[in-house]
């Protein structure tokens, strides 16, 4: 049986606008709380179910270190990130791995060529190919591995939503969301995936930065703020906005989906309808913008506004937030 949704339009929050002409636009819902966690701005329907899609990592990296996984600091950052398959990267989610006496062949994720299109390209000119490691989500499984190890519980299974894992995950969403899992999917790596609104992401996000000093959910949250090219990539836009914005944690999630917390408990998250990648961030810089984040580097937030488009070698139009969107 379905979740219901409202079958009334969300708002256009992305224009593409092409010599002047505005030839696509993207809708979608979004929602900021305030630092008291009270809802500051909204837009569509917040409220309805989505699939956060790798917005739940973090969530699920809550749910390890309460299992008992003991990492910290880098390897933490990427076992609650989605990164871009780096060298760097692999030879972390080697390290989880050899922390529990496994290897790769452990490994439930399927066989990726990196995110980065440079990196892929580095790695093909090498004579490599598709490895399950080189895949976003080998940072998050191998931790999924450890926690396992460290709990006692069998590894062949571990994607199995009613692996103890898998229910200390659901378990851990509710709680940081405050709400009930709508719906269970699976996830592109294979890991179950767990429905929840837009707002209850954006509750989630904000559990972990206002959690106190010590805790699994702060732990979480340090990480990857200390480390944000573990989470994402050395080239990635919420490595930047992490740069940028001091104390700012942020977390993308495939098919349009943007979760972001700031340190005084502000906090926001978007889904885009049509699960456009190239639509997140500019609503995402929106919705910083409407609950008064100050940049270290406003020149950052300015660039990530926007993303140019070109008509030959010339820069022809853009990409932004509808006008007044919050």
């Amino acid at each position: 049986m379905g979740v219901a949704v409202t079958t009334v339009s969300t708002p256009v929050l992305v224009e593409v606008e092409r010599s002047g002409f505005v030839e696509s636009r993207h809708r979608g819902s979004a929602v900021g709380l305030a630092a008291d966690g009270t809802t500051a701005v909204r837009a569509g329907f917040p409220d309805e179910p989505i699939f956060p899609r790798s917005a739940n990592k973090p969530m699920q990296a809550v749910a390890m270190v309460r299992s008992g996984l003991g990492l910290e600091g880098e390897l933490l950052a990427i076992a609650a990130g989605s990164h871009s398959g780096e060298d760097f990267h692999v030879e972390g989610a080697e390290r989880i791995l050899a922390s529990a006496g496994l290897t790769a062949d452990a490994l439930r994720c399927p066989e990726q060529w990196p995110l980065d299109q440079e990196v892929a390209l580095d790695v093909a000119r090498r004579g490599e190919g598709r490895t399950r490691l080189r895949m976003n989500c080998s940072g998050k499984h191998a931790a999924m591995l450890a926690t396992c190890v460290a709990a006692g519980w069998s590894t062949d299974d571990y994607l199995d939503p009613a692996h103890p894992l898998q229910a200390a995950s659901r378990e851990a969403v509710e709680d940081l969301a405050g709400e009930r899992v709508a719906a269970v999917g699976v996830d592109g790596c294979g890991a179950p995936l767990f429905a929840l609104s837009t707002t209850g992401v954006a509750r989630a996000f904000r559990a972990l930065v206002t959690a106190d000093p010590g805790t699994p959910e702060r732990k979480v949250a340090d990480a990857m703020r200390a480390f944000p090219a573990w989470t994402s990539g050395t080239r990635r836009e919420e490595r930047l906005l992490m740069d940028a914005v001091p104390g700012l944690l942020v977390k993308c999630g495939a098919e349009g989906v943007d979760a972001f917390a700031f340190t005084d408990g502000r906090a926001g998250a978007i889904k885009v309808d049509d699960g456009s990648m190239r639509a997140r961030t500019p609503v995402t810089v929106a919705l910083l913008r409407a609950l008064g984040v100050e940049p270290a580097d406003p020149a950052v937030l300015d660039e990530l506004a926007t993303v140019r488009l070109h008509g030959g070698e010339a820069v022809v139009g853009e990409i932004r937030a509808v006008p007044n969107l919050f």
